[in-house]
């Protein structure tokens, strides 16, 4: 295939009878124009997120049964490998170890993380580890028992870093890989109310973040294996306008593939902020905050190029593209919005 070909893969809900069971849509993408085209679709259950493996030759995605590996075809298309059980209530996110060996699975319903062993062949084996969270929070209806959102390894893989919104900390596991079990060893704690929805690391590993869904905002933290204190904060920064606060909850967060700016999502104002990342101190400046055309943006999704970007709307059942104009900081919509069922979030892979 050529160098410059580019394939989407969007999770999406198949609870609405309109869905048809189409829970994984596979999108062909022009990146120099910032297009995307559906080519097809795949039927799974409730496909609520979609991962690739690290040498991208599998595709993973929770469904209502556990989670289901799939093998990626030379032209991008999907052929089902296998599906294991979590045992457990759905699971809302998914990361794996470099080599591929162990896959991570948060349970948001039942507050529940667990790891499954990765095959040579793609498969996904047997349960090597289970952990339930326990606890109080403070906010009834939204954050007042646990609630796993997000688990992803620290860049050395020494540590699991486990997101609870629910009870306002991020738990820090040994992870152990050899059995591919975990160890409770500390707990990095947000401000009351927070609600910490998810961890992303720098590309360089020397600087993490974490969004936090319900005081809509960013805390960043340095980042060093070595240190007594392996996260050190050093700052707090809003994901949407200061006139924007009420009524609002920040939904997901990426990072530009050259690193040079991370995306934040808020449902409620329904806004795409971007900010310009100084790669030497890790701190953040809002760049722009503006609206996506669509309702709860429960996704960002940056093309290759940087300068094309996707809003994955689950409430007004479409995709939304933009061009960004980073000098003049504007998101100018270049196609008409696509229409799918309850999207969740949305990878690319090159072919």
């Amino acid at each position: 295939m050529s160098n410059n070909k580019y394939v989407a893969y969007v999770s999406s809900y198949t609870k609405n009878a309109k869905s048809k069971g189409q829970g994984i849509h596979i999108y062909d993408m022009d990146v120099e124009a910032g297009h995307i085209t559906e080519r097809g679709s795949v039927t799974i259950n409730n496909s609520s997120y979609v991962l690739l493996s690290p040498d991208e030759k599998y595709l993973y995605s929770i469904c209502d049964e556990g989670v289901t590996s799939f093998n990626i075809l030379a032209d991008g298309n999907l052929e089902k490998i296998n599906t294991a059980s979590i045992n457990g209530m759905r699971g809302c996110h998914l990361s794996t170890t470099k080599d591929n060996s162990y896959l991570f699975v948060s349970g948001y319903h039942d507050g529940k993380i667990t790891i499954l062993r990765l095959n040579h062949d793609g498969s996904i084996g047997a349960i090597t580890d289970e952990a339930f969270h326990s606890g109080l929070g403070s906010v009834a209806e939204r954050n007042f028992r646990p609630h796993i959102s997000c688990s992803v390894l620290t860049p050395d893989e020494e540590i699991l870093c486990v997101c609870d919104p629910g009870i306002d900390q991020i738990k820090l596991y040994e992870f152990h890989k050899l059995t591919g079990t975990l160890k409770l060893s500390d707990i990095l704690r947000v401000p009351l109310e927070s609600a910490p929805r998810q961890i992303m690391f720098s590309h360089d590993g020397r600087f993490a973040y974490v969004l936090c869904e319900l005081k809509n905002r960013i805390n960043a933290y340095s980042y060093n294996k070595n240190a007594k204190e392996r996260f050190e904060f050093i700052q707090n920064i809003f994901t949407v306008r200061k006139d924007h606060q009420q009524n609002t909850a920040a939904a997901s967060m990426r990072f530009s593939i050259n690193g040079n700016h991370v995306f934040c999502t808020n449902a409620g104002d329904d806004t795409l902020t971007i900010y310009n990342v100084d790669k030497k101190t890790g701190l953040l400046t809002m760049n722009s905050s503006l609206p996506v055309s669509g309702e709860y943006p429960k996704d960002v999704c940056i093309f290759p190029d940087c300068d094309h970007v996707i809003s994955v709307n689950q409430d007004s059942n479409s995709l939304t593209t933009f061009a960004i104009n980073y000098q003049k900081g504007l998101i100018i919509m270049n196609s008409k919005e696509h229409k799918i069922i309850q999207p969740n979030n949305m990878i690319i892979k090159k072919l």
